[in-house]
């Protein structure tokens, strides 16, 4: 092997890893994939960002590899690489996971506890905008009422320690996104390159995201393309502009960790610098200063993803928005 077929042979081996709690079948074609050097001669053939294993898994899916854990979906792909290889050089992981909307909706809510003011809100990474909609879904917290009414997709989750559960839907009076690449939800192949992003082993992930764009089809939030941190003091400015009373929240949800480090500082300054307030629900390991601020802070049910706003640090929970773990003094 050469040193690069190395490190995308360790990349993918750590993501067999990390899978584990998310999907077995693709912790087989990650394990497949680190132990194949041909395999791996191919992938290297790519940019480097276009690597990510999530992506691979995805254009495969894509392009028709058989959802299999077996040599046949590795033999599909090697038959069938040029055609992965065109779609993999020009698509992005862009999972628009809705359950992130239950993280998003207790930051938004300990926002509107202390600033009560409808709410306008920009998306950075926001592919198709599921997420911009979040007061257009039911929420259940615990064995507490439902929020939203009888909406769907039900997004339901338990909690863990002391902290508080929203117990209203947040006032959003303007919303929009930026992407690199934006989807367009009443576009069949867009909608179906949002569902090759999910694992095919995972239907109730599936379902909750037709459900999402079973309600956005008609009215979808407005996603512009560009970049994030060029973009946001456009959209800032927008906000204020168009919903001078309304409290600006910037929000990145799993989308961070593909932006280089020195743009994921300039985006938290940037934020800062514009009096818009930051909602992040990213890896630990993402923001330097939440992974600072998380020291002396424990929950019951750590996890390597944690919600914070303004640099604080409020719950752990699943990289999908599940299992809310709020977070306390140790």
């Amino acid at each position: 092997m050469t040193s690069t077929d190395h490190a995308t042979a360790d990349w993918y081996a750590r993501a067999a890893v990390e899978l584990a709690a998310t999907s077995e079948l693709q912790v087989a074609w990650a394990t497949t994939v680190a132990a194949d050097a041909e395999l791996l001669a191919l992938i290297d053939r790519l940019p480097r960002e276009h690597r990510q294993p999530s992506l691979l898994f995805a254009v495969a899916g894509w392009c028709g590899a058989p959802a299999v854990a077996d040599p046949r979906w590795r033999q599909w792909v090697v038959a069938h690489w040029p055609e992965i290889e065109d779609a993999a050089r020009t698509r992005r992981t862009q999972t628009n996971e809705v359950g992130r909307c239950i993280p998003l909706l207790i930051g938004l809510d300990r926002i509107a506890a202390s600033h009560p003011r409808p709410i306008a809100l920009i998306e950075l990474g926001a592919a198709a905008g599921l997420c911009l909609a979040l007061d257009r879904y039911g929420y259940r917290f615990d064995d507490g009422p439902t929020l939203g009414g009888g909406a769907e997709p039900l997004l339901a989750t338990t909690t863990a320690g002391s902290g508080t559960a929203p117990a209203r839907m947040p006032d959003i009076v303007w919303r929009r996104g930026v992407d690199l690449a934006p989807i367009d939800v009443t576009d069949p192949d867009d909608e179906r390159w949002l569902e090759a992003l999910l694992p095919p082993d995972r239907p109730e992930r599936r379902a909750r995201l037709l459900a999402a764009i079973s309600a956005v089809r008609d009215d979808p939030p407005l996603v512009i393309d560009g970049d994030a941190l060029t973009a946001l003091p456009g959209l800032v400015a927008a906000a204020r502009s168009e919903a001078p009373d309304a409290t600006v929240v910037v929000a990145a949800l799993g989308t961070l960790v593909y932006v280089p480090a020195g743009r994921r500082h300039g985006i938290v300054d940037a934020a800062s610098g514009l009096g818009a307030h930051l909602l992040t629900f990213e890896g630990t390991g993402v923001l330097p200063g939440v992974a600072a601020a998380l020291h002396g802070l424990s929950s019951r049910h750590p996890t390597p993803f944690v919600l914070a706003v303004d640099g604080e640090p409020i719950a752990h929970a699943g990289p999908h928005g599940d299992g809310v773990s709020w977070l306390s003094r140790s």
